[in-house]
């Protein structure tokens, strides 16, 4: 069983509000770090949501735009600086890299710990871990924007122990055997792990929109979310800027997720003319029940499903 919750550390859209910050969104999976963009003065939400400086760490950036990639720089120092030495994984398009190497170079920062820097060139699997894999999917947007799914592998069903115990098998590694799907002698007779263990478990899987008009290719991409992170930067009077932005609506993301039979919406990366966002839950409950607003710092917490 591994923890697994988002804490978002920015919400606003390209301008910065009183309480909120420009986008960023972690997500803490046991002892490791997912980073998704990193809106110019995220890093101040970092420290303060004290997530810890030195876990194992990848950042993602789904499109060249300020507001989701200038506070980069300024983590990546403060990291250094508190004296972080453990390397970290940065995903996103090609110019990507160019933006932090010139700017290193630039300002003339030391970094005490290494960057690995991964240039996303395609749609598809871009991080494959024992537990999960992460993918992208092109996006609709006026600069090249990547969406990203964090999808876990399935879980071993659960593990009669009793039954297990009841044949006589000492507890040790012929448990973990069986329980991982790998099936054992004992006694001169072959046990079936499936003899022992109920079906296997499906994982969870987050999907983050980025800056994106709302499509059928997004659709697909996002089927069966447990959790949804879509941006909304205009209500529904807004319509027709953000078609031409290439934003969404609030009630757009809405119908996104009913299409893609995910199971919750959190709204984010709010324009700065809107001072009630709750208005924006109202118009997205009409498609769609189970929605939330993003706040500044808001911690959520991802259960199994089962």
């Amino acid at each position: 069983m591994t923890e697994m919750k988002l804490i978002f550390l920015g919400t606003a859209g390209a301008v910065p509000t009183e309480n909120r910050g420009l986008s960023s969104l972690a997500i803490v999976r046991g002892n490791e770090l997912l980073i998704f963009d990193t809106g110019e003065g995220m890093q101040m939400r970092f420290i303060k949501s004290k997530i810890g400086m030195n876990k194992k760490m990848k950042i993602f950036i789904t499109h060249m735009h300020g507001d989701h990639c200038i506070g980069l720089l300024g983590l990546l120092q403060t990291l250094s600086i508190m004296g972080r030495q453990k390397p970290i994984d940065i995903y996103g398009e090609p110019n990507l890299r160019k933006f932090i190497m010139q700017n290193i170079k630039i300002i003339n920062f030391k970094l005490n710990y290494r960057i690995i820097i991964h240039t996303v060139t395609k749609e598809g699997i871009i991080v494959k871990e024992k537990e999960y894999k992460i993918t992208c999917c092109l996006a609709e947007h006026s600069k090249l924007n990547y969406s990203f799914c964090l999808e876990e592998f399935n879980r071993p069903g659960i593990f009669y122990v009793q039954k297990v115990k009841n044949l006589g098998v000492p507890e040790g590694k012929k448990y973990s055997y069986l329980q991982h799907g790998k099936d054992i002698m004992f006694k001169g007779k072959k046990l079936i792990s499936t003899e022992f263990t109920g079906p296997p478990r499906p994982g969870r899987k987050i999907g983050i929109s980025g800056d994106t008009r709302p499509t059928s290719k997004l659709e697909k991409f996002f089927q069966n979310c447990d959790i949804l992170v879509f941006e909304a930067t205009f209500s529904d009077k807004e319509t027709e800027k953000a078609k031409k932005s290439y934003h969404s609506t609030a009630s757009e993301a809405a119908i996104l997720a009913k299409k893609s039979n995910s199971k919750k919406l959190i709204l984010t990366h709010f324009s700065a003319r809107y001072k009630k966002i709750e208005k924006m839950a109202s118009e997205a409950k009409q498609f769609f029940k189970n929605v939330f607003i993003a706040n500044d710092l808001d911690i959520i917490s991802i259960p199994y499903s089962n």
